[in-house]
């Protein structure tokens, strides 16, 4: 098995390190990283209904999607991510979540703290989850990918704000994450130690239960590709919101031209109907700024573009572009 400290904190470059193991190596694989401020999402969910975009946009909180199915999850500096690929050969694959989580638990057990599975896919302590985990299985080479996360010391606070979205927002058919309560590692512990302290005790835990462990560092290659894929699709729009699947959007605001409430029905992230309605005073038929955003990307810089090209102020009596562009999110 390889054995990688990843001291990457780039949330696109560690997603897609994740898929280049995955996809390009034939080796079981162990690996620790982290990643700074970042939402990712589940590979099913639509990501606008996991967000709040007035947090993210306002703390530069990049949004990732992942291989992976289950919930969104933040992470920042405080949590530690570990990862799992293997080979199944000629088994039959599984969603086998217990399997790579005791490892996890026996970790906490040296720390003298007592941990448990519960549920689809969480660890918990005293009934409080810091370890959220999903798994996707990569049936051309007969891999498995099992990550997860591990709330060390995590600003909960910034979890639950930029988490917390209006459910009145969005109706779909997509897998919404089910918020729990959560706590940090280190709140557990007899004796204090860095989250780096901790990671070098996980690591030295999978080593000691493992036989054939052989340390591996990213190879200027290696580093290459990944950047690659980083660049090409993990930090792209149309991998993280485009790939959202169909979904019904409403919102409403008050401006200074009174109020406004937008409609659309969104498919991959393309505006496919829209319908604005509001106690605002028209100065031209409002139908054609709606026809205009048809086929649209549902992105905040795109429709702003739209509007000032038509521009949407010589429609909407007293409301500026700025302003509408903000009952689209």
């Amino acid at each position: 098995m390889l054995v990688i400290h990843n001291n990457s904190t780039e949330p696109y470059f560690n997603q897609a390190a994740e898929e280049y193991l995955l996809k390009n190596s034939d080796e079981d694989i162990f690996m620790l990283w982290r990643n700074d401020n970042a939402i990712i999402v589940g590979k099913h969910q639509n990501t606008l209904a996991e967000i709040n975009t007035e947090t993210v946009n306002e703390k530069n909180i990049k949004v990732v999607r992942r291989l992976t199915g289950g919930g969104a999850v933040f992470h920042d500096l405080g949590n530690l991510n570990f990862t799992f690929i293997m080979n199944y050969g000629d088994a039959q694959p599984e969603i086998d979540f217990k399997k790579y989580t005791r490892p996890i638990i026996g970790v906490m057990a040296e720390l003298g703290i007592e941990a448990e599975f519960s549920g689809r896919n969480d660890i918990l302590i005293e009934g409080q989850k810091f370890s959220g985990n999903a798994e996707h299985i990569f049936h051309q080479k007969k891999r498995v990918l099992h990550h997860g996360t591990l709330l060390f010391a995590s600003q909960i606070s910034d979890l639950s704000a930029a988490l917390k979205v209006n459910p009145l927002k969005f109706e779909d058919k997509a897998v919404k994450s089910v918020r729990s309560r959560v706590t940090n590692i280190s709140s557990h512990l007899k004796e204090p130690i860095t989250v780096e302290e901790f990671r070098a005790k996980v690591m030295a835990y999978i080593v000691g239960i493992y036989s054939d462990v052989k340390p591996y560092v990213f190879t200027e290659t290696d580093k290459k590709a990944i950047q690659q894929l980083a660049d090409e699709k993990y930090s792209q729009w149309h991998w993280n919101f485009g790939y959202s699947p169909k979904y019904a959007f409403q919102k409403g605001i008050k401006t200074p031209g009174g109020h406004l409430e937008v409609h659309l029905n969104v498919d991959k992230g393309l505006i496919q109907e829209i319908k604005i309605y509001g106690d605002f005073f028209a100065k031209k038929d409002i139908e054609e700024v709606e026809s205009a955003l048809i086929e649209k990307e549902h992105r905040a810089e795109v429709i702003l573009e739209h509007l000032k090209n038509i521009p949407s102020s010589d429609y909407f009596n007293n409301i500026s572009e700025v302003e509408l562009v903000g009952a689209f999110f």
